[in-house]
């Protein structure tokens, strides 16, 4: 049995940003077999993430996609790359299967998740 995360208050959830962002330009890393480098619309703004998701996507299966991101975290470089947010994605244990989570319909980047 997996051991249970600590819970959080509902005050600190609320710390937590999430936006809407469609990828526009999705490349490999040049200095890592698992990483993906993405070019994320987040409405007023476009940031740049770093994603270990080579293996399980592709970069054309990417561009054009709405994805769930996390805009208020720190950046943090990767194999020398900056991050600029961290996308949501669903996994098995063993990472042997990645989904990217995203809006069932279509709505527009930026668009505030709750």
């Amino acid at each position: 049995m997996s051991e249970q995360p600590e819970q959080i208050s509902y005050e600190d959830f609320c710390k937590v940003n999430m936006r809407v962002g469609r990828v526009v330009e999705a490349a490999d890393h040049p200095q890592a077999d698992k990483l993906l480098v993405l070019q994320v619309d987040l409405g007023d703004e476009r940031r740049q993430i770093v994603a270990g998701l080579k293996g399980h996507y592709t970069p054309d299966q990417l561009v054009g996609r709405n994805i769930v991101v996390v805009t208020n975290l720190a950046p943090r470089r990767m194999r020398g790359l900056e991050s600029q947010g961290m996308l949501l994605a669903a996994s098995t244990a063993d990472h042997s299967q990645v989904i990217l989570l995203s809006p069932s319909e279509e709505i527009a980047p930026g668009s505030g998740i709750s």
